[in-house]
């Protein structure tokens, strides 16, 4: 019986510079990146390898538009590499560049399962949340559907992930928050999966337990402390990315979908808005078993009775960043709703890797009480 796997090789440096030469990246490595991340650490090591700019092919997180206006300007280009250098939008690009060619995205929405890597993928992350470089993950937005399209093959995983703190002190505040914030959430509900084993779960605790330090230190030292920190956050989100990609996420992500799909919210906003909800539901419902262990680590962690753990915990990350209603991002009354018939209909496979199955009318009481 399988229990455990971690497919990509994963390597450390402290420079983009020692990545290069230890790698060999040469004119065959096609760099997708983005400005701010290739001005400081990498325009002056003279690279001769192409770059793709992101952000020269659309904005925010990745769309079916902006894989196809990527594809064309590749058309020409021969590449044997595929260096992703960035959060999750550059690294859930990539994972379909290293695809055999295609000419339009749709194909793959259509078939992902036949579709086949035959191109080495480094993924080297810049942010701190979505732990794609160790995920078989990729999610792009589907401006068709109006919607989020979530494919989950071996053939997206990357061949390596490379660690670089580095690489995230250029990182503003807002998109650190946010990709922090959803690491935490992967770490806790691949610890709450019912797919979630010994294995998996020594990597969810151990995210989890570097976050929450993490973010007590931000939250008494002030936003610029985070550079303090952010080794510790980076290896937290490769850890909760292992544990997710092993025992899968829950409500908390599910939920999440219909928003950032419609309103076009980051994903770890997104995620943040329905964490701490999910949770006290999740201990309103059966305070014991695995609910009941993760309070009292939390309680640990957080100086406090594991009955006050969640509130706590909400409490904390109000201080990294203040949580709007659900109709501050344009949310309809009647999309309360919509949203929850939405995701107990279409995302099925995500609710069941939940703590706990979870109604359409508890959906719909969630959506209700953030709104």
């Amino acid at each position: 019986m399988k229990t455990f796997r971690i497919v990509p090789q994963i390597y450390e440096f402290s420079t983009f510079q020692e990545f290069a030469q230890a790698f060999s990246l040469g004119e065959k490595d096609l760099i997708v990146t983005q400005r701010f991340t290739y001005d400081p650490f990498i325009k002056n090591l003279h690279l001769p390898c192409p770059v793709i700019f992101q952000e020269d092919y659309g904005k925010e997180e990745p769309t079916d538009l902006m894989v196809n206006r990527i594809v064309q300007a590749l058309r020409d280009v021969d590449y044997q590499r595929v260096v992703a250098v960035g959060g999750g939008t550059v690294i859930d690009i990539c994972k379909l560049l290293a695809q055999q060619r295609f000419d339009d995205v749709e194909e793959i929405f259509a078939a992902p399962e036949k579709s086949r890597r035959d191109k080495p993928l480094l993924a080297v992350p810049t942010t701190c949340g979505t732990g794609s470089e160790v995920t078989r993950s990729a999610i792009i937005h589907s401006t068709a559907r109006q919607t989020k399209v979530r494919m989950a093959y071996d053939q997206f995983f990357a061949t390596a992930a490379v660690l670089i703190p580095q690489l995230l002190t250029t990182l503003p505040y807002a998109p650190f928050a946010f990709s922090a914030i959803d690491a935490l959430v992967h770490g806790v509900e691949s610890y709450l999966s019912p797919n979630a084993t010994t294995f998996s779960q020594i990597f969810s605790l151990q995210a989890v337990e570097l976050l929450v330090r993490s973010f007590r230190h931000v939250a008494d030292h002030g936003p610029d402390s985070r550079q303090e920190v952010l080794a510790d956050v980076q290896k937290a989100s490769n850890y909760a990315g292992i544990a997710f990609g092993n025992a899968g996420c829950g409500a908390v992500h599910a939920l999440s979908f219909p928003l950032s799909g419609r309103y076009h919210v980051s994903h770890g906003e997104s995620n943040y808005q329905f964490f701490t909800s999910v949770l006290e539901m999740y201990v309103r419902k059966d305070p014991s078993g695995r609910m009941g262990t993760l309070c009292h680590r939390l309680g640990e962690l957080l100086d406090c009775p594991p009955q006050n753990a969640i509130e706590q915990l909400a409490a904390l990350l109000e201080k990294i960043w203040h949580k709007k209603t659900l109709r501050e991002f344009g949310m309809k009354e009647e999309e309360i709703v919509e949203f929850a018939q939405e995701v107990y209909r279409d995302l099925q496979p995500v609710l069941a890797t939940s703590y706990l199955p979870l109604s359409e009318e508890e959906l719909m009481e969630i959506n209700q009480t953030l709104y």
